[in-house]
């Protein structure tokens, strides 16, 4: 009887330690290696930074900053052990205690139906965050502690702390400790105060239930109780400790990115082309990438500010529009006003851009309620203009900014739109640049994504051609009426702005005073295939161009930061340069893996540097025309801002050149212009393409927004002329300095006191230091009349 009883038992047991077996193997048999986290990186968001370091944006599916285990200050990891794993560096990855401690506790949670302890060291964290899931399971906790002991045997203690600190959850979109610090207190993890490192400490475990604006106290208590386990451990003084408690906890009222804000378009686009250097799109997501930009963030924070103003003020000219909602004045009016403005389509909302502006309710007499419990007066030629306008009544919801104590002005958010591009001529290194009005408002980049025809703007390139071929300074062209078939196969009869005819006039006239009629002639003395040829295949204005007379008045379609790019030409000697955002991209480990510039040092960079002249590099962009043709052209538009379409530009008192457009209808405002070291090119107009009004041209519209911006631009440096070319031949038509190519300067026998138009010679060779300035000359004396602008 026993026997058998034996027998049964021993029956049982076998099949029990067979089924554990079974269980163990079921259990372990896709358990990850700990090896493989040697060479493991945890997904990194990329930072971008502008060309000064500052930081202006960040991409990542989770928001980290990776930092090297010896970047880590060590009261920072400190903090850390203290709160999480005290003995960190003397275990074998398990704390025996502690696991023993929750493993009974859990004898007990599994049999009431409660969530089980964990009792982790910190390796064992590691191993349950990077290679396990979050389950609360007994045979989780055991692969966990049996994973644990292969991370140690694998990894060093320093290795396994790194891999901690930077792939921890610590909310407010945080993972690591390096965004944490960011997210938190705006700061770099070198930079955190002891109170702020005893915080960072505190929220492994629970980052929500430690949040101080929900949850103040507890969130002290719990920094308080890490910094005094840290002074148990030995690691901080107790005095420094007890100062460190007594400190507020203060943190940033939301996490950002960055604090560079001006550059939303900028920074979007970069994204946007980051992603096609890589065959993994979504690395750029992942990687923690370093990806340096051609931003100038003083640039960029007036180029943004000058386009809003410049958008706020044609929108002002256009009339007061008329209050976005009406409501009851009361008392508690505030909340029938929060719920109107939700109502409102994105792009009516106060651009985040304007912080300043708030809701406005106006009430009787006039007088007006701020949002923000501040009252006062609308000011008084701000009230004529809503009067002539739509007018305002009471309970009209406004859009108001206080501009001194008591006293508000109307803000109206324009429907007009536009960009504003600045590019460094000799690199194509792209600045500044502004995509509309408000990236808030609407994400759609108008300098990179728009395409719209560019009106007169296109035509000094149709010039640069000119010149090229048989044309010079000195040549005369014909400002009379034309007509012929257009492509459509009607009869086209291109006019002038002014509706008027000059009769035969130097060719530098038809650019300073945007004649279209002497454009047209022009092209038609030169072909229309060469010109469209010319500014598709070698100065790459457009991809494509229809070989149609109106294509020299600006028919196509440009987008704004590929025209600004193309007047880099006029400017760099006659060179295409590429235009681009991105100067370098680097890895995780400082590996430069993408750079714009791909020029080659020359051999000379690699000897020993003999005390004799340096090595230089060659200069960027392909010679696609000739250098004294664009010094031609650069002079022509000059001439531009001096006596034509732009004069108003004249008053900045520096070199400076470029040329207005507008097209058909006033659809479009433009003004390209350029000092001797940078292209700025801007562009207004609906996004629907509507009429801007009856003249709103490129010198109305556009050029006083190139101006406020190279007025502030430019305000601290010091004037620099052109770069003049060292074989031009300089002569004197009609009183203007021109440049010619050696052998097509003009030769005269009459003396320049004899009456009639004639140009006459008094020349001299070219290059910096033996040409007069560009631009030197005496007042023409043909009394030609100025025109505003110009149509296609």
């Amino acid at each position: 009887m026993f026997a058998m009883i034996g027998a049964v038992v021993m029956s049982v047991v076998g099949l029990a330690g067979f089924a554990v077996a079974i269980y163990a193997a079921w259990l372990f048999h896709d358990m990850p290696d700990g090896s493989q986290l040697a060479d493991f990186h945890p997904v990194t968001s990329a930072r971008v930074f502008a060309w000064d370091g500052t930081l202006i944006g960040e991409y990542g599916q989770e928001r980290r900053i990776y930092i090297p285990y010896n970047r880590i200050p060590p009261r920072l990891a400190e903090a850390f052990m203290a709160a999480e794993d005290r003995d960190f560096f003397k275990h074998n990855g398990v704390d025996v205690g502690g696991v023993s401690r929750a493993m009974g506790k859990n004898i007990f949670n599994l049999a009431r139906g409660r969530r089980f302890e964990g009792g982790s060291t910190i390796t064992q964290q590691v191993a349950k965050n990077l290679l396990l899931g979050n389950e609360r399971t007994l045979g989780r906790k055991l692969k966990e502690v049996i994973l644990a002991r292969r991370l140690e045997n694998s990894l060093s203690k320093e290795q396994i702390l790194e891999l901690y600190l930077n792939d921890i959850y610590l909310g407010y979109r945080s993972y690591g400790v390096g965004a944490a610090a960011f997210n938190y207190f705006g700061k770099s993890v070198d930079e955190l105060s002891l109170a702020e490192i005893g915080y960072l400490g505190a929220l492994p475990k629970g980052p929500e239930n430690y949040r101080p604006s929900n949850h103040k106290e507890q969130a002290i208590a719990r920094r308080n109780w890490v910094l005094g386990e840290m002074v148990r451990a030995g690691w901080v003084p107790k005095a420094e400790a007890q100062t460190a408690m007594q400190e507020d906890l203060v943190i940033q009222a939301k996490p950002e990115r960055a604090k560079y804000h001006d550059a939303d378009f900028f920074v979007s686009e970069v994204e946007r082309r980051a992603k096609s250097l890589f065959a993994d799109h979504d690395a750029i997501y992942t990687k923690g990438y370093y990806v340096k930009t051609t931003l100038d963030p003083r640039l960029q924070t007036t180029a943004l500010q000058a386009l809003m103003n410049g958008l706020e003020m044609y929108d002002r000219r256009h009339g007061w529009r008329g209050a976005w909602g009406n409501i009851t004045v009361s008392d508690n009016w505030e909340k029938d006003a929060e719920s109107a403005f939700d109502g409102l389509p994105q792009n009516a909302r106060i651009p985040a851009e304007r912080p300043n502006w708030q809701v406005g309710l106006i009430s009787k007499g006039g007088s007006v309620r701020a949002i923000d419990g501040g009252s006062g007066t609308i000011r008084s030629d701000d009230l004529a203009w809503a009067q002539a306008g739509r007018g305002l009544k009471t309970g009209d919801l406004v859009f108001v900014e206080q501009v001194e104590k008591g006293v508000y002005r109307l803000r109206q958010v324009p429907i007009v739109n536009g960009a504003l591009v600045a590019v460094d001529p000799y690199s194509g290194r792209i600045e500044a640049m502004v995509g509309g009005y408000s990236f808030s408002l609407s994400k759609f980049n108008r300098a990179t994504q728009a395409q719209r025809q560019p009106g007169s703007s296109i035509k000094p390139f149709v010039y640069a051609v000119a010149l090229e071929k048989d044309f010079t300074p000195a040549s005369i062209v014909e400002d009379s009426p034309v007509s012929m078939m257009g492509g459509d196969g009607k009869l086209w009869q291109p006019e002038n702005y002014e509706h008027d005819f000059m009769g035969p006039q130097p060719i530098r006239r038809g650019i300073e005073l945007s004649r279209n009629l002497m454009t047209v002639h022009l092209a038609q003395k030169v072909g229309i295939k060469p010109i469209t040829q010319k500014i598709v295949n070698d100065y790459g204005v457009l991809d494509s161009m229809p070989a149609e007379m109106s294509m020299v008045l600006g028919a196509g379609e440009v987008q704004p930061y590929r025209l600004a790019t193309a007047y880099s030409m006029f400017v760099n000697g006659g060179k295409r340069v590429k235009p681009h955002l991105i100067d370098e991209v680097q890895d995780r480990d400082g590996k430069v893996i993408y750079r714009a510039d791909e020029r080659q040092c020359p051999a000379a960079c690699t000897d020993a540097f003999d005390g004799l002249e340096s090595p230089r590099l060659l200069q960027q962009g392909v010679q696609v025309m000739d250098p004294i043709t664009a010094y031609q052209m650069n002079t022509f538009l000059q001439g531009v801002t001096i006596r034509g379409t732009a004069a108003a530009a004249h008053s900045l008192g520096f070199p400076i050149g470029g040329k207005t457009g507008t097209t058909n209808e006033f659809r479009s405002a433009w003004f390209m212009g350029f000092t001797s070291d940078l292209v700025v090119g801007v562009y207004v107009g609906f996004d629907d393409n509507r009429s801007l009004g009856e003249h709103e041209t490129g010198a109305v519209a556009a050029l006083p927004i190139w101006i406020d911006f190279m007025k502030q631009a430019y305000a601290k440096k010091p004037p620099r002329d052109f770069n003049v070319p060292r074989d031009a031949t300089f002569a004197y038509v009609r009183g203007i300095q021109e440049a010619f190519k050696p052998g097509t300067e003009p030769h005269y026998t009459s003396s320049p006191d004899e009456d009639g138009p004639k140009p006459y010679l008094d020349t001299w060779k070219g290059g910096n230091d033996e040409a007069p300035p560009a631009g030197d000359e005496t007042p023409p004396s043909t009394g030609n009349k100025k025109s505003p602008d110009d149509l296609y």
